[in-house]
């Protein structure tokens, strides 16, 4: 019989989580803490206040991608999960003066980064026991909003990554899935008004409302449990059936 418990146990798995000093990226790395994981927070300014073990890592820096992780795999000897949390904002018009810089930045920040941070990640995922990749993309690279077309190119890059690797890696036991959130309540969408929060919420989603980060992080979690060995390549929306509704 399988031991079902430690099947569904993150007890001493080390996980890289990228972005996390707030947001889903915090929130991610709040729940591993406290599922027993060892968590490495990693983000521009080290994250403070956590209960994990921070390290400041700018992922647009391939270089410090690199030393970072193993900086990390050397204090916690060994990698066993990798979120690609990290992100920015990237809305502009086609047309816009700045478009050329929001383009470059999001495709850096928002699917360049996450290939080097698996990269960088790959050598310790190789030797893990559970070896599990999530990319964090959103509701946008599966229906878009006028303005965000950088933004949308790039989170759909991602669900194309995860894919591709997910072929890539499966023989090696390595999983590789992606999380597209919808309307959650972060820092990204803290300048919305409440009340556009709420009409919109309550016009497009089944559940009528935004989402909280930690509903986002529980999802993550369960993506990388043991027990989660046969979902790869799988691209999740996290949205409070955003996607499922019509109209």
């Amino acid at each position: 019989m399988p031991d079902h418990a430690a099947l569904r146990s993150m007890k001493g798995a080390v996980v890289l989580v990228t972005g996390a000093a707030s947001g889903m990226g915090r929130a991610t790395a709040e729940v591993f803490a406290a599922e027993g994981a060892r968590v490495a927070a990693t983000d521009l300014v080290a994250p403070e206040g956590i209960g994990t073990r921070a390290w400041k890592m700018d992922v647009r820096d391939p270089a410090e991608v690199v030393r970072v992780t193993f900086d990390i795999a050397r204090a916690f000897q060994g990698l066993d999960i990798v979120i690609n949390n990290a992100g920015i904002p990237g809305f502009a018009a086609i047309d816009a003066e700045n478009y050329d810089e929001v383009w470059a930045n999001s495709l850096t920040v928002l699917l360049t980064a996450q290939q080097r941070v698996i990269r960088a990640a790959l050598p310790y995922l190789r030797k893990a026991r559970f070896p599990r990749i999530v990319n964090i993309a959103s509701t946008e690279a599966l229906g878009a909003t006028a303005r965000d077309s950088a933004y949308a190119a790039a989170k759909a890059g991602v669900t194309g990554l995860t894919r591709a690797l997910a072929v890539e890696l499966g023989r090696e036991g390595i999983t590789v899935n992606c999380i597209c959130p919808g309307p959650i309540l972060t820092g990204m969408t803290a300048s919305i008004p409440d009340e556009h929060k709420q009409i919109f919420a309550k016009r497009r989603t089944a559940l009528g409302r935004y989402g909280e980060p930690h509903e986002v992080a529980h999802v993550t979690l369960s993506l990388c449990l043991p027990a989660a060995s046969y979902i790869t390549g799988a691209t999740i929306p996290v949205d409070g059936g955003l996607m499922a509704r019509n109209a």
